[in-house]
């Protein structure tokens, strides 16, 4: 615990101080923040489409968050967005900020929002939206020296500089804090912050802001406002004008649909074109997908992205496809330790300080416990693991007024043209058509190689093939999805689902045996007693789906654009429906110049490239 009180206010024991005024901390973050950085004038003089991001340096409750995006809804044009940044390096637990906003019933519809994306937090970036999308929040878990450098030159048009008292927190008030302020600030950004320190007002000059005390809120007689003087980045990193309207996704899988949600969501006009006759007919397509976030030992990139792709997917399927029992369900999922590597992975991970309602080390009798089955060995339980249904999920993704699929529509060419892109191919009859659009986001996996601007792109085709597993009645008692080498559901509609296969350079559907025995003969080692529960199997007779995933070398997704006004989103892998949505929200911030959901160090490492790069 970090919140404790004192005379009815949150107070940190860390910092020992205070997180809001005694006074009134509504009042003093409107005046200070609000006020400070003129924002009702500039949230009311947004254009359509346009958007305006803050930057704050500790977010603490949340408080100016919430009185931010209040503002903005009273004021901002209905086309406009919000972007805000914040970083936090000692988050508050779910009762901690439900407790601190309960003080402030004015703002109850927001910070209810807000609470509920809380218990999805993870370490590192994650992204949120709210307001029908108008909103994001981006909240970077971590050290501000390592979170602001991640940010990007000029992305910022107003900070809040919330971190504590700097003589209580001068790690938050450093001069290279203060320099990447400047740095990531855009031309004419502004600044406001409650204290008016000397040294801060010197360092904050220093960093290329001028700067000016004002009268500041209640007994607090003086503050300090200020704008960038000096921008300290070149002009060509500043952000492009947002002039899409309409756009092509290429592929109704779960990358091409949670790209065209995410485009639909800032207005865009979207065509999803998909080959087959249905959305999520290939990898996408299976009775039900694993929601199976397994990080590395090591702390990398790959590492780093999965972290805050399942973050936001799982804030995102609270918002598309509720847990219901049948469609989703977040029923747990235990990751076994059940070999060297996996121990050693498991051991580093525990090192970590996690928070428990992302996972939590547990033991051989704790794991029977909450599976339901005897577990010769413990692991990593997840609270929120589970399954969706996938083509459920791709369904609810592109049912927006803005999006129009179009179903049996090959696309064998894509030719740049004056003022967008042309997509050329034929239907299911063999009739010709052309479709235009202002930007192409190709998300059809292994299949854009026949495209002429990605057959040189490092895809490989990896078959996987499920097995559908009749219940019995011991195996009735699985609670939780159990993952090894390979993973069992709990039985839906009598059947568990179990997998799954690799077969590198293997595009063949049809429905192996020898593959059911391998998914089985799998489970046998690492879940004896899951197996046996099982029974006796006709493994001729039994039933399954083979599909065929993409894979780049690595296993790092190629997400980004290729050349302007065309992007791709390509080589999930198994991951897909974890990392899928973040790829989606990524591509369409860059089509807009919108704040990124990742750092800067993802995206470079997710950048489009070709064989051999």
């Amino acid at each position: 615990m970090s919140l404790s009180w004192q005379n009815g206010l949150p107070f940190s024991s860390r910092f020992d101080d205070v997180y809001f005024s005694a006074e009134s901390g509504l009042e003093e973050a409107r005046h200070v923040f609000l006020k400070g950085n003129r924002l009702d004038q500039r949230f009311a003089t947004l254009s359509n489409k346009q958007g305006l991001t803050i930057g704050e340096t500790g977010f603490g409750t949340g408080l100016n968050f919430l009185c931010a995006w209040q503002l903005f809804e009273q004021v901002a044009p209905e086309g406009a967005s919000l972007d805000f940044f914040s970083t936090e390096k000692f988050p508050l637990d779910d009762d901690e900020l439900r407790a601190a906003l309960a003080i402030w019933p004015d703002l109850k519809p927001f910070s209810d929002e807000l609470i509920k994306h809380w218990r999805r937090w993870v370490p590192g970036w994650n992204r949120w939206s709210f307001a029908n999308g108008r909103v994001r929040l981006t909240l970077a878990i971590g050290d501000v020296d390592e979170t602001l450098p991640q940010l990007p030159s000029g992305s910022v048009d107003a900070w809040f500089l919330d971190g504590f008292s700097p003589s209580k927190n001068p790690e938050m008030w450093t001069d290279s804090v203060l320099t990447q302020l400047a740095r990531t600030s855009n031309t004419g950004a502004t600044l406001a912050t409650y204290t008016s320190a000397g040294w801060v007002r010197r360092g904050l000059q220093s960093a290329g802001f001028s700067v000016e005390k004002i009268p500041g809120y209640g007994r607090k007689r003086e503050m300090v406002c200020g704008q960038l003087s000096s921008p300290s980045h070149p002009l060509e990193v500043q952000r492009r004008p947002a002039r899409a309207q309409s756009a092509i996704v290429i592929g109704g899988g779960i990358a091409g649909c949670a790209a065209a949600y995410a485009l639909a969501k800032r207005g865009v006009g979207v065509t999803l074109l998909e080959r087959s006759t249905h959305l999520a007919s290939a990898a996408s397509g299976n009775s039900r997908g694993i929601l199976h976030a397994r990080f590395g030992a090591s702390d990398n990139l790959l590492h780093r992205f999965v972290l805050a792709s399942y973050g936001h997917a799982l804030s995102l399927l609270d918002g598309v496809l509720p847990v219901d029992g049948d469609l989703r369900s977040e029923c747990g999922l235990l990751q076994l330790n059940c070999s060297p590597d996996e121990s050693k992975r498991i051991a580093q991970l525990a090192k970590g300080g996690w928070p428990e309602h992302l996972f939590r080390v547990i033991d051989d009798a704790e794991a029977s416990d909450l599976t339901g089955i005897k577990m010769e060995s413990g692991g990593l339980w997840f609270p929120s693991g589970g399954w969706v249904v996938p083509p459920v999920l791709c369904a609810r993704l592109a049912d927006d007024p803005l999006i129009k699929s179009r179903l049996g529509h090959q696309v064998e060419m894509l030719t740049q043209i004056d003022d967008g892109w042309l997509a050329e191919g034929c239907d299911g009859e063999g009739e010709g058509w052309t479709i235009r659009a202002d930007l192409v986001v190709v998300c059809c996996a292994h299949s854009a190689l026949a495209l002429d601007r990605f057959s040189q792109f490092p895809l490989t085709a990896v078959r996987g093939q499920v097995s559908l597993i009749p219940e019995t009645q011991s195996s009735r008692s699985l609670r939780s999805v159990v993952c090894g080498d390979g993973y069992c559901a709990p039985a839906l509609q009598g059947l568990h689902i179990i997998g799954a296969s690799h077969s590198f350079n293997d595009e063949s559907l049809d429905v192996r045996p020898c593959d059911h025995a391998d998914n089985l003969a799998r489970m046998a080692v690492h879940s004896p007693a899951l197996r046996e529960a099982l029974g006796e199997i006709d493994i001729d007779n039994l039933e399954g789906r083979a599909s065929v995933r993409c894979s780049a070398p690595g296993a790092m997704p190629l997400v980004g654009e290729v050349q302007p006004g065309l992007y791709c989103s390509l080589a999930h892998g198994t991951r897909g429906l974890i990392t899928a949505g973040l790829a989606g929200e990524a591509i369409a911030a860059m089509v807009f110049g919108h704040l990124s959901p990742l750092p800067e160090s993802i995206l470079s490492a997710l950048a489009p490239r070709v064989r051999g790069t």
